[in-house]
């Protein structure tokens, strides 16, 4: 047995969230792709049965109320919340984080309308998930603005008084980079713009601070790291202090303030619930609800330092087993830049990438040239990652 692979057993016998591992359905795979979907919670596929069979089944209709499932965007939100900074009353549940991309930035466009002082652009991530960037044009042609696109180093000196809002991604999808939220939402906010973040790969990963650092609407979705399933439900946050100014370009009956009233003419619910559109996806819903009872006892700052130390402890390996230039790695070796992924270079990463699954060690490739690597702190173990990088090098080599 290899030097690090010794270390490993030490770091897994020390680990104080390795007991966590037993709360997911998992198998002898190296799964490490928990960035794009999360594994399963054992415990979930009980719970749908359930709201299938009883709620559904046996009460039906009475299910709104007796179930609880008209709350449920409200409610499940505030699950959400302290694995985000937030206090409760803050997010609503639902729609896809394509949908809350969309309504986020026009609110924000819409809110700095009401100052009056001809805010003409828009500002968004360079780097971004394809899909905002599309949302960001069209955001822009709906509210009558311009769209640039800086790369979020570059959002500083680009901001002035043209600025109306600014689209970021916490945590960049290719590279793993981790942008500055506390930093740019200060510099936003200098130049009276408001902070749009999209927290997809960093939410259940690394602690965000919302209301700490006074970001002004924010998204993710719920199937990467918060393990809510495939193409469960996003989240929409909106600060407390802009609730009453959220107007969004989606109202929906389920938004209204009297949503049973059936008004020909919209008014919008107080709070949070303005983010709210159609009737809410109640069984991937309550599935990602009975998900989220994993964080149950988590620490997020635990989480954190377990995610640092796995990606570090890869890197370690990789350069150990590999030979030098065969691989780069693009994601950053700062801590304070880095999210709960690895990403690395290489002519053929295609191909690397299906010799690696078929071999046990599950990540993903991006075009042209990267190799995926995510670290769910939860589930993942410092004797896998030291396997994963070990083949990685066979299979390299």
């Amino acid at each position: 047995m290899s030097e690090l692979a010794l270390e490993a057993e030490k770091f897994d016998a020390e680990d104080e969230l390795a007991p966590l591992r037993d709360r997911f359905v998992l198998d002898d795979v190296v799964y490490l792709d928990g960035n794009s979907l999360g594994a399963l919670p054992a415990h979930v596929p009980d719970r749908v049965a359930d709201v299938v069979r009883r709620q559904w089944g046996e009460l039906r209709i009475r299910s709104w109320d007796e179930s609880g499932w008209w709350t449920a965007p409200e409610r499940i939100g505030d699950r959400i919340a302290p694995l985000v900074g937030a206090a409760p009353g803050q997010i609503v549940v639902g729609d896809s984080t394509s949908v809350n991309v969309f309504k986020a930035l026009v609110a924000a466009v819409r809110m700095a309308d009401e100052a009056g002082a001809g805010r003409s652009e828009i500002l968004v991530d360079a780097t971004t998930f394809p899909t905002d960037g599309y949302l960001a044009e069209s955001a822009a042609r709906l509210t009558g603005r311009t769209l640039r696109a800086v790369t979020a180093a570059q959002v500083p000196g680009a901001l002035s008084g043209r600025t109306a809002a600014v689209l970021l991604n916490h945590v960049d999808y290719r590279t793993g980079r981790l942008h500055d939220l506390p930093g740019l939402t200060a510099a936003i906010h200098a130049a009276g713009a408001l902070a749009v973040w999209d927290l997809c790969h960093s939410a259940g990963a690394l602690p965000v601070g919302l209301d700490e650092h006074g970001v002004d609407l924010a998204v993710g979705c719920t199937y990467k790291y918060l393990n809510g399933g495939p193409g469960s439900p996003a989240y929409l946050y909106v600060r407390q202090e802009l609730q009453s100014r959220f107007d969004s370009p989606l109202p929906g009956w389920n938004s209204h303030a009297d949503p049973f009233g059936m008004s020909p003419s919209y008014a919008p619910a107080p709070g949070a619930l303005r983010g709210r559109v159609g009737t809410p996806d109640i069984l991937s819903m309550l599935a990602l609800e009975a998900a989220l009872e994993v964080w149950d006892g988590v620490s997020v700052a635990a989480v954190r330092a377990k995610s640092l130390a796995l990606t570090d402890f890869f890197l370690r390996c990789v350069r150990a087993y590999t030979e030098p230039g065969r691989v780069e790695s693009v994601t950053p070796e700062r801590h304070e830049e880095r999210g709960s992924q690895v990403a690395l270079r290489c002519p053929d990463a295609g191909a690397v990438m299906k010799r690696l699954i078929s071999r046990g060690v599950v990540g993903d490739f991006r075009h042209p040239d990267v190799l995926r690597f995510g670290f769910t702190p939860l589930y993942v173990g410092f004797a896998e990652t030291e396997r994963a990088a070990r083949i990685l090098a066979e299979e390299l080599a």
